[in-house]
């Protein structure tokens, strides 16, 4: 229930603190008085954008703020999804800074435009002359049938489920999209990693090709250093190795005489041993280097291929050909596994839609189910209203395909006519009948007891005389059901409120300001005469106006 709006800094509102009590509560005034000001503030609060055009001093910020009692802890489980504190009392607040920034409480904790908006949605509903309008749009028709059915899970089963499949629908479009563009250069990334491949290019391989390639190329020049050494070393006129032995010879016959020479000896003694070593190593090497014109060419033929495959594709390193051959084949398993993951995706989707098909056919039902008795209390109450032979009728229709909603189309037929068959609002409702409808169908709704109070805004708009009576008494017993507030110009509804706001302007020096007050009894009856005489308070408007009050 709402207990108090608090305005300050808001268009012609400096400041404004009302408070409201249960049952039925009228807001009356003249016309340009501000009434819609404070729409547009609850507005405000109810998550609407909000500019500086809306400040009433443009250097201070505006702040409005909501206090409501909640009755029962069905909302505990949304405070918690947000992380917010929850208490019997909540407060939701909208402050808009000089500079335009917006900021939102809900319990003084910060939170986004949306979730001020969601929870506002299942606290209050507001009515303005637009929402009649609505009644022709059959999405807004099918939101107010489903607030009828009792149990409400497959609907919010089907919405999660929903949300799931559109969600599927993007990956697969997404994958689809990427697919196309992949498989578009799959051939040539094949035919590049088919290359290498084919080079079976092995790691370290480039390094020594090159060394190879050289020896091959130096190979006789190689084998005619190593015959030389060799000579040198045994073969010459005067080779090294027989000369060394010699001064070997000599050493070992100085061992007797002079100390020193043993250290000598044994020094050369291990020059020898490694020059025998090198000379052997270097006799295999002369032995094992061959020019090879066959091999010679292979090597030249293996080289400029690697020096083609780096050219290619613009690589320097050799390592960096054999890092490309592994990206290649981590792409084409990339481009592979998305395919696979499409094929799991649409068979994902496919499963989806075919609950969502199971789940949309059981709500179908339900709403069948919920569309006679809606059909017969809105007829009822059209009766009520002046309408004698006022008719309400549901078209519901089972669709071919899901959407958010389902699988119904719903359409709201209505005559006000003897003998006229039922035809959709738009073409044969008047602006009085309209907002008679939405009345009846809003009383309906109200007694589902979505939420706890209802503002309408000249929801008597068209309508006069007896039957603003009828609507008056309509609104007094919804407020027996929730909190109803009605901004009114009817003297047949303000005398049927429990409690009487008036909304004045005053003109100070500078500008014009919006307030409001509670009216006490007297002052509800001057009010009231004045409604009914065009603002002449007489002794007749004003005995009027008591009988007005007098009546059930």
């Amino acid at each position: 229930m709402l207990q108090k709006i608090s305005i300050s800094n808001y268009a012609l509102i400096e400041a404004l603190n009302i408070s409201f009590g249960n049952g039925f509560t009228v807001i009356t005034g003249e016309t340009g008085a501000g009434k819609s000001i404070l729409l547009g503030a609850l507005g405000l609060v109810l998550g609407k954008r909000a500019d500086v055009s809306v400040l009433f001093n443009k250097d201070e910020k505006c702040i409005v703020e909501l206090s409501f009692q909640l009755e029962n802890d069905s909302l505990k489980p949304l405070f918690e999804s947000w992380d917010l504190e929850y208490d019997n009392e909540c407060l939701m607040r909208r402050e808009i800074s000089p500079k335009g920034k917006s900021r939102a409480f809900i319990n003084d904790t910060p939170v986004n435009l949306q979730q001020m908006k969601t929870l506002g949605s299942q606290l209050i509903d507001v009515h303005s002359q637009h929402d009649s309008l609505l009644l022709v749009d059959q999405n807004y028709q099918l939101k107010m049938l489903d607030t009828l059915i009792e149990d409400q899970s497959t609907i919010k089963q089907y919405k999660s489920h929903y949300q799931e499949y559109i969600k599927l629908k993007h990956e697969i479009e997404q994958l689809k999209s990427e697919l196309s563009n992949n498989l578009a250069e799959m051939d040539f990334l094949r035919f590049q990693l088919d290359e290498l491949e084919a080079a079976n290019l092995v790691e370290s391989e480039f390094d020594e090709l090159q060394q190879r390639l050289l020896m091959l190329d130096h190979a006789e020049e190689i084998k005619t250093s190593l015959v030389e050494i060799n000579g040198m070393m045994q073969q010459d006129e005067q080779p090294v190795l027989p000369q060394l032995m010699q001064i070997k010879r000599q050493l070992e016959k100085l061992r007797k005489y002079l100390p020193q020479a043993t250290s000598l000896d044994e020094r050369l003694n291990s020059v020898l041993i490694e020059l025998k070593d090198i000379s052997f190593e270097t006799d295999q090497l002369e032995a094992d280097v061959q020019f090879d014109p066959n091999e010679l060419e292979q090597a030249s033929i293996r080289m400029d291929l690697i020096n083609h495959l780096m050219h290619k594709h613009h690589i320097k390193e050799f390592d960096e050909l054999l890092k490309l051959k592994v990206e290649l084949a981590e792409r084409l398993s990339s481009i592979d596994s998305s395919e696979d993951l499409l094929t799991q995706k649409t068979k994902l989707f496919d499963s989806k839609l075919r609950l969502l098909q199971t789940l949309a056919a059981d709500i179908h039902k339900q709403r069948l189910a919920a569309a006679k008795p809606f059909e017969q209390s809105v007829s009822a109450l059209l009766k009520q209203l002046g309408m004698p032979y006022g008719s309400f009728k549901i078209d519901c229709a089972l669709t071919s395909s899901v959407s958010e909603s389902g699988r119904s189309r719903v359409r709201f037929l209505f005559s006000a006519n003897k003998g006229i068959a039922e035809a959709e609002i738009d073409k044969v409702a008047s602006g009085g009948e309209l907002s008679r409808l939405m009345l009846a169908i809003k009383w309906m709704i109200a007694g589902a007891g979505f939420v706890s109070t209802v503002i309408f805004d000249e929801i008597d708009t068209g309508v006069s005389g007896e039957v603003a009576a009828k609507v008056a008494r309509l609104l007094r017993q919804m407020a027996e059901k929730v909190q109803v507030v009605s901004i009114t110009h009817l003297p047949q509804i303000a005398s049927k409120a429990d409690a009487h706001f008036f909304v004045f302007k005053e003109d100070a020096k500078e500008r014009s300001f919006t307030n409001m007050r509670l009216l006490n009894q007297n002052e509800r009856y001057e009010e009231v005469a004045k409604m009914i005489s065009n603002d002449a308070v007489s002794d007749v408007a004003l005995q009027a106006a008591k009988s007005l009050f007098e009546v059930n």
